[in-house]
């Protein structure tokens, strides 16, 4: 069997093995039992277990730009902008396992860089985000709605760990898509705020 045949079909056993049963279940051992390649093979395509994530982590990003890229636009950017949010929930409560993984590979970084490939996906979101800014907030000026869109990227992701798991469930009654929904119109208000200040002098 080819080579590339050999890693896409251990690639799928893994994402199927994150999506049931967790990130904590996929190990060397565990993806060697359910694909029937020797632990060796499985060293042999990928080195080791971090590169076979972040090959995951990947095409989780991929799958998730492919969603927001199909947002219409609308006359109301707002509500665009709150659609694009709303997708982005979807898509991460729907693949709480994977987009787990994906978070907790950015924590466990440290002071690793990340590799060019895998920022420009996060660079094209982010860049998704900016163009609904700069239709909300056509006056702000590039270099802020850029920093303002990041800004709000990081809040999204961080509150991203919120929605994959249940530990805050008892305490947070909020529904978790209006807590992110609550929080992105604050945020956007007070950007609104600030620019109209800014216009008037």
């Amino acid at each position: 069997m080819e080579k590339d045949n050999i890693q896409n079909q251990l690639i799928a056993i893994g994402r199927k093995i994150v999506k049931e049963k967790g990130s904590e279940a996929l190990t060397v051992r565990k993806l060697s039992e359910a694909s029937g390649c020797s632990v060796g093979a499985i060293y042999n395509q990928f080195s080791n277990m971090d590169n076979f994530i972040v090959i995951q982590n990947y095409m989780t990003l991929d799958e998730l730009g492919q969603r927001l890229k199909k947002i219409s636009e609308s006359a109301n950017p707002y509500a665009d902008m709150n659609r694009f949010l709303q997708v982005f929930v979807d898509y991460v409560e729907e693949n709480s396992n994977l987009w787990y993984m994906l978070y907790s590979f950015h924590l466990s970084r440290n002071q690793r860089a990340y590799s060019y490939l895998y920022l420009r996906k996060v660079v094209n979101i982010v860049g998704c985000i900016n163009n609904l800014l700069r239709r909300i907030l056509p006056q702000m000026e590039r270099p802020e709605s850029i920093l303002s869109s990041q800004v709000l990227w990081l809040t999204m992701f961080a509150l991203s760990s919120f929605l994959t798991k249940d530990t805050l469930d008892s305490f947070a009654k909020i529904n978790k898509s209006s807590l992110c929904q609550i929080v992105l119109n604050t945020y956007i208000a007070g950007l609104s705020v600030l620019e109209g200040k800014k216009q008037n002098g």
